[in-house]
């Protein structure tokens, strides 16, 4: 289990980012941004980071990694924080603008192991995608 709601979203924003095999410094410094601006990370001590992420590492390296991780998460999130789940999820794989398959079934396992309907989520992917987008050249 994760200490608290706060870890559990790092978790998350940690596999989203790793989804496709490598984190990017973008990924990174969104998780980074998000923790220092989003409400529901007041209180969170920046310090504690490396050892969030380390123990997601951890558990994602062990037997049923990916599926523990996103189970232990949901389960340590109260249910009206299901949708900020999958909020900061979609904010570290959008910052590329692009995303890989591998992402996109991250996202897809992510949808459905949450309480959450299919209107709720689409709404939070085209938000993202229209905060990320940049002026055409």
């Amino acid at each position: 289990m994760m200490n608290t709601a706060q870890d559990a979203l790092i978790h998350l924003m940690i596999l989203a980012a790793s989804s496709d095999s490598a984190m990017t410094e973008k990924e990174l410094a969104r998780i980074t941004a998000l923790i220092d601006r989003l409400p529901v990370f007041e209180g969170f001590d920046p310090e504690r980071l490396e050892e969030v992420a380390n123990a997601c590492a951890d558990k994602l390296n062990g037997p049923n990694g990916l599926d523990r991780v996103i189970e232990d998460a949901i389960a340590a999130l109260p249910e009206k924080l299901q949708d900020t789940a999958y909020a900061v999820a979609i904010e570290v794989t959008a910052v590329d603008l692009h995303l890989e398959q591998e992402e996109l079934r991250f996202l897809e396992m992510l949808r459905d192991s949450l309480s959450l309907d299919r209107l709720t989520t689409a709404a939070i992917e085209v938000a993202a995608r229209a905060r990320h987008r940049r002026l055409p050249d």
